[in-house]
Formats: structure tokens, sequence, C-alpha cells
């Protein structure tokens, strides 16, 4: 038998990239954690959304705060600086950034650039890659890192365009880290939630018609919200969890099940 403190995470060490408000998956997921006992990082992108971000890391008692833009040359080595000096370890890192030049997302894929494509990839897959670099020799202990990916990953979704490949790429990523670090006691998920209404959605063309289309095939009848994402998120990194790694968990009220 394992024995699981209560709260189930306190003590535990937990970065979140991609706070872009209160409403944002990965508000879900910091809050998540929070409310399970772990200390909280959080990052925000830039002057301009810090104070979109600032009140979620006050409520949530964060306790280290820094921007964070995955595309500018040594931020990501900043963040993980001030963690191993702060904290001197890490168990959970949360990735949940995506990011396509909006020329390059609003047509097909056949009209996406090559320079599109590319920082497509780079922030919303590569990025984790990094991530995971950095973060692995923190967990001295094992731990659980995350990354959101969508159902388009796999299956044609209508407008998704060229995030359906880059969350494809993040999918594999995630299975090859899993391998990778398994030896270390780390454990990697790609999580995969249904539509949900934030701010990085509104930028896909007709998506009400997906959010609708989605409650209609949901077996449960009903949109799943941030805290489903986020406390899923938060099983999968107590010693519940311990023996999952590396699949794509689908957090979506059942709608990948259907025809």
């Amino acid at each position: 038998m394992v024995e699981i403190p209560k709260p189930p995470l306190k003590g535990a060490k937990a970065l979140v990239v991609g706070v872009a408000n209160e409403y944002s998956i990965a508000y879900g997921c910091a809050k998540a954690f929070h409310e399970t006992g772990a200390d909280i990082a959080l990052t925000y992108l830039n002057d301009k959304a810090r104070p979109h971000v600032e009140p979620v890391a006050k409520e949530l008692d964060a306790s280290i705060f820094m921007p964070l833009d995955v595309s500018q040359e040594g931020m990501l080595e900043a963040v993980f600086d001030e963690i191993r000096e702060r904290w001197g370890k890490l168990d959970v890192l949360v990735h949940s950034i995506a990011f396509a030049p909006a020329e390059d997302l609003k047509g097909g894929l056949l009209d996406c650039s090559g320079k599109g494509f590319s920082k497509a990839m780079d922030i919303s897959c590569h990025s984790f890659i990094r991530m995971a670099k950095l973060a692995a020799p923190l967990m001295t202990d094992g731990g659980s890192m995350f990354a959101m990916s969508y159902h388009g990953a796999n299956k044609v979704v209508p407008n998704y365009n060229v995030m359906g490949p880059v969350k494809a790429a993040l999918e594999s990523a995630c299975r090859y880290l899993a391998y990778e670090l398994g030896p270390q006691g780390i454990r990697v998920h790609a999580l995969s939630p249904g539509p949900l209404k934030t701010r990085a959605a509104s930028g896909l063309k007709d998506f009400d018609l997906l959010l609708n289309e989605a409650v209609q095939r949901s077996p449960v009848g009903e949109l799943v919200d941030i805290m489903d994402v986020g406390f899923h998120c938060a099983f999968l990194a107590t010693p519940y969890g311990r023996r999952v790694t590396g699949g794509v968990v689908y957090v979506d009220g059942g709608v990948n099940i259907m025809a």
C-alpha cells in the first residue's frame, strides 16, 4: 500500500505555464494543484498579460511569478534557475501554451507558410521538450509532466488547420519523453480536453458550432470545464496515478468515443 498524505499533493512544487486569465485551462490546473496542497509557480507572457495573470498568482499564493515568452532566448532558463534557487526541486510541470500566426491558423493547411508552421511547432510543441529537459534534473523524487492536446490531433476537425499536425507532434513527443524519463520516475501525459471557452479557442473559426456539437455528441450531455481538466491533472500527479504514463488522456465527457 502507498501511504498518501492529505491533501494528496501537500508540499509538492508545481510549475504551471500558460495562464492567461481565470478562464484558461492553465488556471484550472493551477487552482486544482493549489487546492490539493501544492506550492505554485506561475508565468505570464509579457507586460501586457501581467495584469490579467497577477490576480491569479495572488489568489493561489504563487511563490514564484515570472515572465516567460518561450520564443525569447534565455527566458525559459531563467524560470528554471529561479525554481532551482527557491525550491531546489520540482514535482509537476504543466505546459499549456499554443500559438500559430493568425494568417496561418485561419487558412487551410495547404496555405500555411513554412515560417508559420515552424513558429507554431516551436511554441506549441518543441517548447515542451525544452521544458522537460530543464525540469527533469529537478525532479529528483520523480514527477509528472503535462501537455495540452486536442482531438484534432487524431481526427480532422474543420478549421483546426495547422494546429492538428502540431498537436499530433506534441502527443508523439509525450510518448517518447515518457519512455526516456520513465527510469527516473517521471511520468508524462498528454491531456486532451473537450472544447472549452478560452481566449485561445476564440481564434478558431465557427468555434460556437464546435461547442454545440460537443454537447450533442457527449455521452454525458455536458461540456467539460477548466476544473475538470485541472483536477484530472492533479489526480495523475498524485500517487494514485503512479502507474499511468505516456498516453493521451481525454477529458471531454466521452466525445472522443463517438463516431
